[in-house]
């Protein structure tokens, strides 16, 4: 437990899981990009723009952050993926089976696929993968999480893995359909971290050919590649020759880029400029939440004045969000009640929780003792003001939601709460995290299925992976909710999984442990002249392996 009065100072971190969607969904002037010839076209580059944070390293098992997972999903393959279904459906994995007692797990792999330094894909390659992820070494976060449960893998033969389990792990093959435990060349990974992180080796449909900092990743196509997922729309090599990723911070410059036809797509697409792309004949606007968690404020219950729940719940009856969400999003973005994405089935919301209340909130504040207003109307207790820190990555919250936080900072101020908003870099918000030095925090994580409830909000999540990371930011220490998730991660009946997942969320909301705001957005543009572009059913990572260019 967390003091109070003292907040524990933690290592520092490195990484950062960010947080999905099942497939994904085209809206506003689609069906323009759809009125060309429908037969693909080989060859051309596709130019990308990236505008979230640039990775500081390209191997998605170190840390594992969305930008790793936007670049990985083009040049590494997993054993397994998802389709639009929500069904887990083959990849590197053609098949699998899981014991009586749910500890052990085989899969067939394919027997005709190799990296793409010529190493070949094989059960031995699973294994070193698996031992790369869990050693403290690598720094990993969110594929160290994902495989808490996995104590070895062993080769039985060239084409079966066989995992070991210290106990039934129900969202393993969804843990394994995610780009941060995808498979990568074991020669590759013995180069040392260094080299890796510079270009990692996988059987993807392209290649990493250079990364220049601060500008750009190259990627050109793997002529040997046959190891699509079973939802790809062909066989064999990708149609693009080669994909340009930059990196183009500024919201503005990216969509006159893509206006002026100097990029193809581009991601992170801001509501302003959605909705003038929705106006036009020439663009595209692909909407794909993650699944997994919905992206929430996380109150720090670990430490004063948030370890009072009446606290809490004061803060959320006292602050307005949906005519932010309204004003600032250009229906772009949809509120949420839940602590779950609306791309999961066992999503549970209660909008009566989080309806403005102030005049409630002001009663639970007095009986928490918080009575008296200073000079400026921000309550004081005991010579002490009710001042809540909130460190904000400016590289994580786009401009309108860093706007909506202002509009949550002012409605909190009518109670009398001094929230204090600070505009941070990602290494200096990692930074603020590891010295437990925060109120309320906006922190994405993504994790294919609701066993990401587990990683956020068991109290093992307040303890740090390798990486530095803590998943658990709400700092939740509660044996009845701990209970739930790990019965419900350890059964395998849907149902039953379903029931013990809406009863966990109801703690986490009922505690008013997080304010839900909307889905992790996924918003991409791009020109009419872009064909067959999806993104993976698994993290709603665009892939270009079926992508064609009808200009070229």
């Amino acid at each position: 437990m967390h003091s109070p009065s003292r907040r524990p100072a933690r290592r520092a971190l490195t990484a950062i899981a960010a947080a999905s969607g099942l497939a994904l969904l085209l809206t506003g002037c689609q069906p323009a990009t759809e009125s060309a010839s429908s037969t693909p076209v080989a060859g051309g580059t596709l130019t990308y723009a990236s505008g979230d944070a640039e990775p500081t390293c390209l191997d998605p098992h170190v840390g594992g952050n969305y930008p790793q997972a936007l670049l990985a999903g083009q040049f590494l393959d997993s054993l397994v993926s998802r389709n639009s279904e929500g069904e887990i459906i083959p990849w590197l994995a053609t098949k699998w089976s899981v014991s009586d007692d749910g500890l052990t797990w085989d899969f067939t792999l394919k027997d005709d696929v190799s990296f793409t330094d010529g190493t070949p894909f094989d059960a031995d390659a699973v294994k070193v993968n698996v031992e790369h992820l869990k050693d403290p070494a690598t720094e990993s976060s969110t594929g160290y999480l994902a495989l808490g449960k996995v104590e070895s893998v062993t080769a039985i033969s060239d084409t079966v893995a066989q995992f070991t389990l210290n106990a039934p792990d129900s969202a393993l093959l969804e843990s394994l359909s995610m780009p941060w435990l995808a498979i990568e060349s074991p020669a590759g990974i013995a180069r040392g971290m260094e080299e890796n992180c510079q270009a990692p080796i996988g059987t993807g449909p392209f290649v990493v050919d250079d990364w220049v900092k601060q500008d750009h990743v190259s990627l050109v196509r793997n002529e040997d590649y046959n190891s699509p997922p079973a939802d790809a729309q062909h066989d064999g090599k990708a149609y693009l020759e080669a994909i340009e990723w930059r990196f183009i911070p500024d919201s503005a410059s990216r969509y006159a880029a893509l206006q002026a036809g100097q990029v193809d797509i581009l991601d992170n697409a801001q509501p302003d400029t959605i909705a003038a792309a929705e106006k036009t004949t020439t663009l595209a606007h692909i909407d794909a939440p993650r699944p997994g968690a919905s992206n929430r404020i996380e109150l720090n219950a670990g430490a004063a004045p948030f370890n009072d729940p009446a606290v809490r719940e004061a803060f959320i009856r006292a602050v307005d969000v949906n005519d932010g969400i309204e004003s600032l999003f250009f229906g772009s973005a949809k509120r949420s009640y839940s602590p779950l994405s609306s791309a999961e089935s066992v999503g549970y919301s209660d909008e009566s929780l989080f309806t403005t209340d102030l005049d409630a909130a002001n009663a639970l504040l007095d009986t928490a003792g918080w009575t008296a207003r200073d000079a400026d109307g921000f309550r004081v207790k005991d010579g002490e003001r009710l001042t809540l820190d909130f460190p904000v990555s400016t590289n994580q919250s786009i401009p309108a939601e860093q706007s909506l936080f202002e509009q949550i900072q002012a409605t909190a101020k009518q109670a009398g709460f001094d929230v204090q908003l600070s505009l941070l870099d990602l290494s200096s918000w990692y930074g603020v995290l590891a010295e437990n030095d925060y109120d309320l925090v906006s922190a994405p994580y993504t994790k294919v299925g609701p066993d990401v409830l587990r990683i956020l909000y068991h109290s093992d999540g307040i303890v740090p992976a390798p990486s530095g990371y803590f998943a658990n930011l709400s700092q939740v220490s509660d044996p009845q909710l701990d209970d739930l998730l790990t019965r419900a991660s350890e059964i395998s009946d849907d149902a039953e999984r379903a029931d013990l997942y809406e009863q966990a969320q109801k703690i986490i909301l009922e505690g008013f442990h997080i304010l839900p705001l909307y889905d992790q957005q996924n918003h991409f543009l791009l020109g009419t002249q872009v064909k067959g572009a999806r993104s993976l059913p698994t993290v709603s990572t665009p892939t270009f392996y079926d992508t064609w260019l009808a200009n070229n």
